[in-house]
């Protein structure tokens, strides 16, 4: 995996997180570098990738080059690799997902804004249901910041069709748009203040481990760490050496 290119920007990053959503553990970096280039591959277009908001993003890279973009974001913990069977499939690392539900919320939210605009009455809410945990709430706390009673509507259908540990909150959120609760806006300016530390990343660096045989501690090097990822091994429980003398054992 290529790390030469320089460091993305903070809207570089969360693009390629979006772009990432639609197929996480569904596909992998070549698609995801179709869906930035804006590929009219028939794949693309039948998963309907193409309706991605950032697809064609960087329209103008060659696809090589999107592909070094994406294994930036790998090498600094936004993404990652996990195989299914043989196939590499692309997901979020905690860190992307941190970014990435609040981009989703906020495309919920703002959603929420075009309805009331166009006016817009008794959506079905029940496309909230079973979504991320995580995400839904943060979605709440956007309504409670916005302060806007137009909301409420939406809120109370969404109130009747999904669970009782959500309904709870939106009826709280109800109650601070109405001004019957205080709101306390400590979690949006915390949550802000993480996605900020979130975007800089985690640069890769030699790993100190511990050879489960011998005991000796080894180093495991970036390079062998971008090999072992690309080719979704785990970690090495031996050294090098205890490695070469099992190899040996089982040759002879």
């Amino acid at each position: 995996m290529n790390s030469s290119i320089n460091r993305l920007t903070d809207e570089e990053i969360k693009v390629i997180l979006r772009a990432a959503d639609p197929i996480i553990a569904k596909g992998g970096r070549t698609l995801l570098a179709k869906i930035l280039k804006g590929s009219r591959e028939k794949k693309v277009l039948q998963l309907e990738l193409d309706s991605c908001p950032v697809y064609g993003y960087f329209k103008d890279d060659k696809l090589d080059g999107i592909m070094q973009k994406i294994d930036w974001m790998i090498n600094f913990d936004f993404l990652d690799i996990e195989y299914y069977g043989k196939l590499p499939m692309i997901i979020f690392t905690e860190r992307g997902w941190h970014i990435e539900s609040d981009q989703i919320a906020e495309e919920l939210f703002n959603e929420w804004k075009e309805w009331i605009n166009k006016g817009k009455q008794n959506p079905d809410m029940s496309y909230l249901k079973d979504r991320n945990r995580e995400m839904v709430l943060l979605l709440l706390e956007k309504i409670k910041a916005s302060e806007n009673q137009t909301f409420i509507p939406y809120l109370e259908l969404w109130e009747k069709v999904d669970y009782k540990k959500v309904r709870d909150e939106i009826r709280r959120t109800i109650l601070v748009l109405n001004g019957e609760m205080p709101f306390d806006d400590s979690i949006i300016k915390e949550r802000a203040k993480s996605i900020r530390e979130a975007l800089k990343g985690l640069e890769m660096q030699d790993l100190l481990l511990k050879c489960w045989v011998c005991g000796e501690r080894f180093t495991f090097t970036i390079d062998e760490q971008r090999y072992y990822k690309s080719k979704g091994f785990k970690n090495p429980k031996r050294c090098k050496a205890c490695r070469k003398e099992k190899d040996d054992v089982f040759f002879y």
